[in-house]
């Protein structure tokens, strides 16, 4: 899909992919992709390490080792991951509990590798499926001192699906799937019907996409008009008004002007 050329600069630029890792990302990405087969084979076999290349996004598994979430070379990056480089929050993540659509209990940590400069350049995923654990140990308390209270999520909970369990994040072997889950979830967010939605509703909903990375996928603004069914240039429409909105809030001499105008 080409770019309207009349849109902003940075709301292409916020679009795009990120920039090529340097030299020494480069470097850093294939020496990782070389340790995940051994590492993954050094771990038990109920767990998965994935490498992405996040210049590569969302495409962007380049090396994987096990078969818990049933991904390959070349699948999308999940839903949370998407997120947090489009937030920019991009620190390690250990040790929280993701569920799969059909309800084993994963946990995972997420290692972000940086290059010599600090930029994130790719992240070190670890997936183990604990379900087997989890029923032994339930077997275990109470057999010695009765049954034990489920542990409460680390992370806030997410449903893979609509009639599926809650997870912390989606682990999708396309785009398609990844766009499908997005779409879904911030309609889920929004709480109200397509065909009752207001403007303001819309924006919300686009602006909700926007914060959990969509628009880094292809097509993803013929997606979003598919979706409240608008036109691609109402879509853009949004995406300006809302780079306006944000411009405004972030620049103080802006705020200050506004406040100092007769009311």
């Amino acid at each position: 899909m080409t770019e309207d050329p009349s849109l902003p600069q940075q709301q292409r630029q916020r679009r795009t992919l990120p920039p090529r890792a340097t030299v020494d990302g480069e470097r850093l990405i294939a020496v990782f992709a070389e340790l995940v087969e051994p590492l993954g084979r050094a771990l038990p076999a109920s767990s998965e390490v994935v490498l992405h290349d996040l210049s590569k996004l969302p495409d962007s598994i380049v090396a994987v080792q096990g078969d818990v979430t049933g991904r390959r070379l070349g699948d999308p990056a999940t839903d949370l991951l998407l997120e947090r480089v489009a937030d920019g929050d991009l620190d390690h993540q250990l040790g929280y509990e993701t569920r799969l659509p059909d309800g084993r209990r994963m946990q995972s940590s997420t290692m972000i590798i940086r290059d010599v400069s600090g930029h994130p350049v790719a992240a070190l995923c670890i997936n183990t499926d604990i379900s087997a654990w989890l029923e032994v140990r339930r077997i275990a308390d109470a057999m010695i001192a009765g049954p034990i209270e489920e542990p409460q999520e680390r992370v806030p909970m997410r449903s893979t699906r609509p009639d599926g369990p809650p997870s912390a994040e989606s682990f999708p072997h396309d785009v398609d799937e990844l766009a499908a889950h997005l779409v879904h979830a911030a309609l889920m967010e929004a709480g109200i019907e397509v065909d009752q939605m207001k403007k303001e509703h819309k924006l919300r909903f686009v602006e909700t996409l926007q914060s959990k990375g969509f628009f880094m996928l292809r097509e993803a603004v013929d997606m979003t008009a598919a979706a409240l069914g608008v036109s691609r240039f109402t879509i853009y429409n949004y995406l300006n008004e809302l780079d306006a909105r944000a411009s405004t809030t972030a620049d103080p001499l802006t705020t200050e002007k506004a406040s100092d105008k007769p009311r």
